[in-house]
């Protein structure tokens, strides 16, 4: 019995030795076929990642282009607007300035019309002129068509 349990021991120790000598010629054989794989996956890897990369640059290259438009479509729209605003403002004011000619042209005609024949009123205003004047001098031509300057020195010299 005793040989018996030494034989056992010593079979299951040769088949130990035997399995670990069987792992190692397979973990040399599968070792380099596992870093292929393994370096095979981390391309696909990388690539995947490389096309998702430039795929969110390609988008985000889009969305930029997009609002760019979007913004130059909104100045264009203002300044439009913008030359509109002020195509409306200078026909008001136009039209402002037309009406503040005719009225003075009314006014004119008004005062023109109550003027004819009333030379009385008109030398009043002439008289009342002159005497409210601030030492202004009015040049009154000869006959030879030459202002008299000396004239309002002779007023003052008489005072």
């Amino acid at each position: 019995m005793y040989q018996n349990r030494q034989a056992m021991a010593l079979g299951t120790l040769a088949f130990l030795f035997l399995a670990c000598i069987l792992f190692i010629i397979f973990a040399f054989w599968a070792w380099p076929k596992y870093n292929v794989y393994k370096m095979e996956l981390n391309g696909r890897a990388a690539l995947k990642e490389a096309e998702w990369s430039k795929q969110i640059l390609i988008e985000e290259a889009k969305a930029r282009e997009q609002a760019a438009l979007m913004q130059a479509k909104a100045k264009v729209t203002l300044a439009e607007a913008e030359g509109r605003a002020k195509v409306a403002h200078a026909k008001a004011e136009g039209l402002a300035d037309i009406e503040r000619a005719k009225a003075a042209a009314e006014a004119n005609r008004i005062i023109g019309e109550s003027l004819k024949n009333n030379e009385e009123y008109l030398r009043y205003i002439w008289i009342k002129g002159l005497q409210e004047g601030n030492g202004e001098r009015i040049y009154i031509p000869t006959e030879a068509g030459l202002p008299i300057l000396e004239a309002g020195k002779a007023g003052k010299a008489g005072r």
